[in-house]
C-alpha cells in the first residue's frame, strides 16, 4: 500500500530548527540543503514502508501507534503513525536527542 505522507506543522518546525542551526551556527548552508534533501526523500520511503517499521518500545508511545524511520543519510529520526491510510509524521528529532521521552512528555493525553 502507498501511504499519503503528512508533516505536521510542529514536525516542520523541528526540521527547520535544525536547518536553520545547520545554517547559522555551523555556517553550512550546503548541509542544510542536503538535510532537507534527506527529509523528503525519507517521507517518499515511509509512504512504501511505513506499515513494515516496528512500533515504538516506550509504552506511551506503543499505545498510540506511533513508529519511527531513520533518515537513509543523517542522524535524523521521523516518529510517526498511520491513520486511515494516511502517515501523520507528528517529531522529527537528532538520534543523539531522547527523542522517545521528549515526544512523550509533549503528547496531548
Amino acid at each position: 500500500m502507498i501511504y499519503k505522507v503528512i508533516i505536521t506543522p510542529p514536525a516542520k518546525r523541528r526540521l527547520d530548527m535544525y536547518v536553520y542551526y545547520t545554517i547559522e551556527t555551523l555556517k553550512n548552508r550546503q548541509a542544510a540543503k542536503l538535510i532537507l534533501a534527506d527529509a523528503k526523500a525519507t517521507a517518499k520511503r515511509l509512504a512504501i514502508v511505513a506499515d513494515s517499521l516496528k512500533i515504538c518500545e516506550t509504552p506511551v508511545l506503543a499505545k498510540h501507534g506511533y513508529r519511527k524511520i531513520k533518515f537513509e543519510k543523517h542522524d535524523f529520526v521521523m516518529i510517526y503513525r498511520i491513520h486511515e491510510g494516511n502517515v501523520i509524521v507528528d517529531g522529527m528529532f537528532h538520534e543523539l536527542q531522547d527523542y522517545e521521552g521528549i515526544f512523550s512528555n509533549e503528547l496531548p493525553l
